[in-house]
């Protein structure tokens, strides 16, 4: 994943930047590598600092409708104090460890649809000058990958997933923003949820889940909250199609006077509803005994509403 162009702020004969990232996908929490490199233009320039900026395109929620642009949420000075000389180059090599909340944008090989991306900023001559857009790809931690495989195994299918502006109430959320995966309900449960939303915040140790549950119409229930705490060491030891099917039946319980359906007659089956297939969605089931998991329906607003971290108008132009 390559970008070059001219420092722009320098203008004709200045110097060119190309930031190269290692191949392949990476974990939250893990460790982003590749390396920022400079070429000389017609003349010799003192580079101050070269800087990697995380972005993600976010949607947010207000007044007069919903928008998106780009927020940054994560910043890392690589380089620097160095003197560039004419027709010279320059390599600068970086390894820096994502958030932990840093979103999946990848299940599977198959993209979600969550933009993320590096910008290189170079101060140079006084001046700063920000680099293109340069997507990066997040797989999911194991206790990720496990539970919405787990839901894959249910027969719940995957409907979409994208980024809110905001903060979950109650929660130890850490960036700005929140990753929701939006799940298709298994039959089992068509006829009282429309939807189930998946939030990870992972942190170093272990994932809290927040499932929302949003009911069929004409309920008259609010939606369903759930939060789950799981460390990393029980993804191993885990039957996660029962403790994920404990989950939603919780969530179920809350519209039960509004269908006829009965959760626990999913067994382990492998339907799946509209979106992706299931074999993009479900891998083999993680088994072994189950475990108790922390955690306890609430019924409460989910965000609250936050500033616009949105940046410049130039940076909502640029598509990833």
């Amino acid at each position: 994943m390559v970008f070059k162009r001219l420092l722009g702020s320098l203008g004709v004969g200045g110097p060119t930047v190309e930031t190269v990232l290692e191949g392949g996908s990476v974990l939250p929490g893990g460790t982003l590598r590749g390396e920022v490199r400079l070429a000389g233009g017609s003349s010799a320039y003192d580079i101050d600092r070269v800087t990697l900026e995380l972005v993600a395109r976010v949607e947010a929620e207000h007044e007069e409708g919903e928008s998106e642009g780009f927020v940054s949420f994560a910043r890392y000075e690589v380089g620097g104090g160095f003197r560039l000389g004419e027709e010279d180059s320059y390599r600068v090599p970086f390894e820096v460890t994502l958030p932990w909340e840093t979103p999946v944008n990848q299940l599977h090989g198959e993209p979600l649809g969550i933009h993320l991306g590096v910008r290189t900023e170079v101060d140079v001559a006084g001046a700063k000058d920000k680099g293109d857009f340069d997507p990066f790809a997040v797989r999911p931690l194991p206790v990720q990958e496990a539970v919405l495989e787990a839901f894959g195994q249910l027969g719940f299918g995957f409907r979409s997933a994208d980024l809110e502006l905001g903060h979950i109430n109650g929660s130890g959320q850490q960036l700005p923003f929140y990753q929701e995966i939006e799940i298709i309900p298994a039959p089992a449960y068509a006829d009282r949820l429309n939807e189930i939303e998946v939030t990870f915040l992972a942190h170093p140790g272990g994932t809290e889940i927040v499932l929302e549950a949003d009911g069929r119409g004409g309920s008259g229930v609010d939606d369903a909250l759930n939060r789950h705490t799981v460390g990393h060491d029980e993804v191993a030891h885990t039957d996660w199609n029962t403790v994920v099917a404990g989950w939603v039946d919780q969530l179920a319980s809350r519209y039960s006077g509004y269908g006829h359906g009965h959760g626990h007659d999913h067994g382990h089956g492998h339907g799946s509803g509209s979106g992706m297939s299931t074999g993009a969605m479900v891998a083999a089931g993680a088994a072994g005994l189950a475990v108790g998991v922390v955690g306890g329906m609430v019924a409460a607003e989910v965000v609250d509403e936050v500033g616009d971290f949105f940046e410049g108008d130039e940076e909502e132009e640029e598509e990833g």
